[in-house]
């Protein structure tokens, strides 16, 4: 826009000859726009990444087998006569990284990440949350490769059966909905879903068995070099003082979960940038009602360059 001056009624034909359209322009138009099947539904792009996440190798190397190898190697599983997993379902203590793995391995295999959290789906109208289910499904099948992603499963996929005057058995519905929608993903629309919940127990049978959510994964609190890695990948991007023991750090943090060394983390830096900015003022302040030694500073600083 600075070469071309938009008033005038000719542009200059070497201008003209030197625009192209090069490939930083199309990496841009492809992170402003979005398959149309999925406009309708909040998409989030992943960002996070396996350094964003401290510890837990096993799990990581149990998802990469579950969803990364079946989108990037489908010819390995056609080789071996293998269906591969429709479905995952993480359980554990909350703050652990449920939440936070599912996007990670969205993000490595590079796929469309739909995520719903469980009480999104129910309405009060009579056959609109099933209808709602269909609609989540309809468009992760139609953006496949996709990670369907349901936090709070126990939510909308209590046992049935068990709970009094639910409004015509409007949970039981959408449950069945579920399991017939998880049924009917055929093993080529490349769908993955996964649930993540801390209530386990509650969770009907039915959508545990082989052909659901038949692997389920235990995401327990971090032990010690877990910790201390969830404390390196959170101060990744901070400036550490020399004299932080990490390791320390981690040994007397037994029982915190991955979002409670997190916020510990947030909490240091606050506490870094309030004395960063009050040092700053007191500067500023000194430097303000005597401004004679500011000059002889400078003065020296000068005579000292020279």
């Amino acid at each position: 826009m600075d070469l071309i001056d938009l008033e005038d009624d000719h542009i200059d034909a070497e201008v003209l000859s030197s625009l192209a359209v090069t490939m930083e322009n199309f990496k841009y138009a492809m992170t402003k726009s979005s398959p149309s099947a999925l406009r309708e539904t909040i998409v989030e792009v992943p960002t996070v990444t396996w350094d964003d996440i401290g510890g837990l190798q096993n799990v990581k190397m149990e998802l990469q087998e579950l969803v990364q190898y079946p989108v990037e190697h489908p010819d390995k599983f056609l080789k071996f006569g293998m269906q591969p997993s429709r479905g995952v379902l993480f359980y554990g203590p909350p703050g652990c990284g449920k939440t936070l793995l599912a996007k990670a391995i969205a993000n490595e295999c590079q796929a469309n990440f739909i995520s719903v959290k469980g009480p999104e789906l129910l309405t009060m109208w009579f056959g609109e949350s099933e209808a709602n289910v269909r609609d989540v499904f309809d468009k992760a099948r139609s953006a496949a490769p996709c990670v369907l992603f349901f936090d709070e499963l126990d939510s909308i996929a209590k046992s049935r059966g068990g709970t009094v005057g639910d409004a015509g058995g409007a949970a039981d519905r959408v449950i069945n909905q579920i399991l017939t929608e998880m049924d009917g993903m055929g093993a080529k629309k490349n769908v993955f879903i996964i649930g993540a919940t801390n209530r386990p127990d509650i969770i009907d049978p039915a959508i545990l068995r082989p052909g659901r959510l038949d692997q389920l994964i235990y995401i327990p609190l971090p032990d010690e070099k877990s910790r201390e890695a969830i404390f390196r990948a959170n101060l990744r991007k901070s400036p550490v003082a020399k004299d932080v023991d990490l390791s320390y750090i981690a040994k007397v943090t037994h029982g915190f979960s991955g979002a409670d060394l997190t916020e510990i983390c947030q909490r240091a830096c606050k506490l870094a940038i309030r004395q960063c900015i009050e040092t700053e003022i007191r500067r500023e302040k000194e430097r303000a009602n005597n401004p004679s030694a500011s000059m002889d500073v400078r003065y020296f600083l000068i005579k000292d360059i020279l």
